[in-house]
């Protein structure tokens, strides 16, 4: 494994963690040799994995739902 246990980390050096390793998505998956994105796959999965558990019931914001992106997506249709 690269990197701390996500398990070891208190929940700032997880969301620092978090938010450092989507910043740098992009330009991984853009620029980044296979075992680069592969690596940034498996510790992206593990420090999402233990957000989630740690936060089971974080709250849902109801645009990012399916049914939210129709809504959005029906809204700026002419009508039929």
């Amino acid at each position: 494994m690269t990197g701390v246990d996500p398990g070891r980390l208190d929940d700032q050096q997880l969301m620092k963690e978090l938010e450092n390793i989507h910043r740098t998505r992009h330009d991984t998956l853009l620029h980044g040799s296979n075992d680069a994105l592969r690596t940034h796959n498996e510790r992206m999965a593990q420090l999402e994995g233990e957000y989630l558990r740690r936060h089971p019931r974080r709250p849902i914001t109801a645009g990012r739902t399916r049914d939210g992106a129709r809504e959005r997506g029906c809204a700026g249709a002419p009508p039929a």
